[in-house]
């Protein structure tokens, strides 16, 4: 018995990378699953509908029933479509798995507003987009049905490059960091019907080496034991607990999972404070005591390179 039989899920950008390996995953646990992807290049452009199709058949041999859909995440209809396409053909919908993502690098003084739109519609108004769907069916189903209790599952993905910084990634940063926030928001929303957590993968995928070349070397290094850590098929277990029952009371927690780890976000918190003694601070105050009291000794910041190297020799 699978831990996700007679499930139903929709995954987005399940065409290739972590979406693939979280389908084959769900869908050897017993789920029923429509596989959402576009097809384009990691930059968003150009469209191919047998790529989901090929993932969707996969899943097919492993048991379960498995459709294609071909729509951008980034359209709110289309976005809802989604949804009501997963209830026509199963009968209903459990869970959602937001993975859908392009890339736009550029150094903020060269890129776009459409490189900057273009990223942020796919990976954060793509996350609102189909959790809002998702929330509405949620909401009236546990509503209709109160032994349900929250009965929903959505998953969303996060990065590093948001909760941690990554120069030439302000566009798809700010959606990630936005994603990780609309992950807390929501799970406080949704209680009742549905969890709501994030992941923040860390996976060699078409965005950590074609969009990301510099990125190659680390992404197909192994840790002294022999393990691929940075295989996407390493990601997969943590979504199939989070979509499963057994997670009933994981909400709005923040998980990052690379190889054999799995770490734990606690989000922007203060570290270190001064006061000055029931008066309002003067800019000569500040200029003096922030520099020799608020920031002497804090923690350091953690970088993208510094995770990195807690699990390969850099």
């Amino acid at each position: 018995m699978g831990m996700l039989d007679g499930k139903v899920a929709l995954i987005t950008g399940a065409g290739r990378g972590l979406g693939r390996e979280e389908a084959l995953a769900m869908a050897r646990e017993g789920c029923n699953l429509v596989i959402n992807d576009l097809g384009a290049s990691f930059d968003g452009t150009g469209a191919e509908t047998k790529v989901a199709d090929e993932v969707a058949e996969e899943c097919k041999k492993l048991g379960v029933e498995a459709v294609g859909n071909y729509d951008s995440v980034a359209d709110f209809n289309k976005a809802k479509g989604m949804i009501e396409q997963a209830i026509k053909e199963f009968g209903k919908l459990d869970i959602v798995v937001n993975n859908a993502g392009i890339l736009r690098d550029r150094m903020i003084f060269n890129m776009t507003e459409e490189e900057f739109d273009a990223v942020i519609a796919v990976h954060l108004k793509g996350t609102f987009n189909t959790t809002r769907h998702a929330a509405e069916y949620f909401r009236k189903r546990g509503k209709e049905d109160p032994k349900l209790k929250n009965f929903g599952r959505i998953i969303n993905t996060a990065s590093d490059a948001g909760l941690l910084g990554n120069m030439g990634q302000s566009n798809y940063g700010a959606a990630k960091a936005g994603i990780a926030a609309f992950t807390l928001i929501t799970a406080m929303e949704l209680k009742k019907y549905a969890t709501v957590n994030c992941i923040v993968p860390m996976a060699r995928t078409r965005l950590t080496t074609d969009a990301t070349p510099k990125m190659v070397g680390i992404m197909t290094k192994k840790d002294e034991k022999g393990l691929d850590v940075f295989h996407p098929s390493n990601v997969a277990p943590l979504v199939v607990y989070l979509a499963s029952d057994k997670a009933r009371r994981i909400n709005g927690e923040v998980f990052r999972i690379a190889g054999d780890k799995v770490w734990i976000f606690r989000g922007w918190h203060t570290v270190k404070r001064i006061d000055n003694a029931g008066s309002p601070f003067t800019p000569e105050i500040l200029a003096e005591r922030i520099p020799s009291e608020l920031l002497k000794g804090i923690p350091k910041k953690q970088d993208i390179m510094s995770v990195a190297g807690e699990l390969v020799k850099l």
